[in-house]
């Protein structure tokens, strides 16, 4: 199936119906990963971007289309606090795979964002301060892409259990494409150490997702990859993924 039935004649993008998104779904879920990330850079091109926080689901992807040679942009949004050790596997990952990872940075500086609003916006309002810096730079870059692909997998947390692996993102006003969405924690750990993939080492410390430093501590479940983030608040998503209330808030 292709997605060039939901573009107009001018090739513009168009929001899939249900029953679309539904036989797309179907009949990705047969295709290996090889096969799924050359068809989604066939259906796309150059306005298909791959997402990555550097977590190890994103090495996976990573690695992938650098070992297929498909030239798929990788970006990431830099909020200005990620941890050393982050920035240090971004640019190991440049130099390996010779590659230039797109930095996305937020509107406001830290400086900027402490002036208008508060210092340490994280302590207080940890959502304002992922739609500052996250999500409306996200927003920001995606309006002139058609497609973006994630590292997400159902198995990761409560939230993420019903994803499906070909979405409709209606904030963003794009396809979102989960090709990992049916892995297991180990498998993409297996698909790791197998082919010698670089990841954090802040893995081997306790922390099994990673976000920014103020807000992430080690895993506190084995049955929670999220666990670690934002501690003991009533909050697990930084709203890239899953819509905050913020936005009306500002």
């Amino acid at each position: 199936m292709s997605l060039r039935i939901i573009r107009d004649q001018k090739t513009s993008l168009q929001i899939p119906d249900r029953e679309t998104l539904e036989l797309l779904n179907h009949q990705l879920e047969k295709k290996n990963l090889d096969e799924f990330l050359q068809w989604s850079f066939d259906e796309f091109g150059d306005k298909i971007v791959l997402g990555t926080a550097f977590g190890v689901s994103g090495m996976v992807l990573i690695h992938k289309i650098a070992t297929l040679g498909i030239p798929i942009t990788v970006f990431t949004l830099d909020t200005g606090l990620l941890f050393e050790k982050t920035y240090d596997l971004w640019k190991k990952l440049e130099s390996d795979y010779a590659i230039d990872v797109e930095t996305v940075s937020p509107i406001l500086t830290l400086d900027g964002q402490a002036h208008l609003y508060q210092p340490q916006l994280w302590n207080n309002d940890p959502d304002k301060c992922c739609y500052l810096r996250k999500v409306l730079s996200l927003k920001k870059y995606l309006m002139n892409k058609e497609a973006w692909l994630t590292g997400l997998r159902r198995s990761q947390s409560e939230t993420r259990k019903n994803i499906s692996i070909a979405e409709w993102d209606n904030e963003n006003k794009v396809m979102k494409f989960n090709p990992l969405a049916q892995w297991t924690s180990e498998r993409v750990w297996d698909y790791i150490h197998e082919n010698s993939v670089n990841y954090n080492p802040l893995h081997d410390e306790g922390y099994s997702s990673i976000g920014c430093f103020p807000c992430t501590t080690k895993s506190i479940s084995d049955k929670d990859e999220r666990s670690g983030r934002w501690g003991n608040l009533d909050k697990t998503e930084c709203g890239i993924h899953f819509p905050l209330s913020q936005k009306n808030d500002l």
